[in-house]
């Protein structure tokens, strides 16, 4: 990891009041989080450990309660709108094209629907969807919905991209084909993203660094380096490193079921 992180968190903390004179609820406590420019790091944990709400503080949707995030070594006012963020459904409106899906971003940030359409289009063929610019969202399968949600949050042109759960409700075979061609996409432009997901060997397959999350309060119980060599295939998963890499990263996870199953 370099010195000057690109993103960053100092001692990230959110809690919500709770009704009915109950105690508040911590979802997220002492995060501290360090991502290098053009890396791809995973977050995994149990459900319920704050990883959502955690990407809510990073993209601005969420106000800390205490802690900080850095871009770029600083601290902005708002992180609303710095960086991409892609949450777990596709959330493509109905009533616009497939193209016109994708020019969402452009065209928010005061680009012409023109010159936002001429953009997408460039990229339609690299994204798997060339063919499809005119199609209405229902037409497509829930791999093409999801390569056309990347899109438009590749559009945005951030820097960062936070991917929630991006492939969870895709079927087995989908999910491998999008896994290999988001590897392929990210070499190319080496993004700095951050990853939601609770497969354990997808975050191993895609990232530079795991980390694990404990249960609620959320907090960093682990990271781990993933030391496979790069570019990667879906081939490596057969390696006896990567079932190193995962089981590594499975024992603080079944300790934390056990735990909260109260068999620990």
């Amino acid at each position: 990891m370099t010195d000057s992180p690109k993103l960053a968190t100092e001692g990230l903390c959110k809690t919500y009041p709770a009704g009915g004179g109950q105690e508040e609820v911590t979802a997220v406590q002492g995060v501290d989080l360090r991502v290098g420019a053009g890396e791809f790091v995973s977050l995994v944990g149990p459900s319920g450990c704050g990883k959502s709400t955690l990407f809510g503080m990073l993209a601005g949707l969420v106000r800390p309660s205490r802690g900080r995030v850095l871009l770029d070594g600083t601290a902005p006012a708002s992180m609303l709108g710095r960086i991409g963020y892609m949450p777990q459904r596709d959330l493509l409106m109905p009533w616009r094209t497939v193209l016109d899906n994708t020019t969402l971003g452009l065209e928010t940030a005061g680009m012409s629907r023109r010159d936002a359409r001429a953009r997408a289009r460039d990229a339609f063929a690299r994204f798997g969807l060339a063919g499809f610019e005119d199609r209405w969202p229902r037409s497509l399968s829930g791999g093409m919905r999801q390569r056309a949600a990347l899109l438009r949050t590749f559009l945005a042109g951030r820097d960062v991209m936070l991917l929630d759960e991006p492939f969870g409700a895709l079927d087995a075979l989908t999910r491998q084909v999008m896994q290999a061609w988001l590897l392929e996409v990210w070499e190319s432009d080496r993004k700095t993203i951050v990853f939601v997901t609770h497969d354990v060997d997808e975050a191993v397959l895609l990232s530079d660094t795991v980390h694990v999350m404990s249960g609620r309060p959320g907090t960093i119980r682990m990271s781990l380096d993933v030391d496979l060599p790069r570019p990667r295939t879906l081939e490596v998963a057969a390696s006896g490193r990567f079932r190193d890499l995962r089981d590594r990263i499975l024992a603080p996870l079944r300790d934390e079921a056990m735990a909260q199953a109260g068999l620990s």
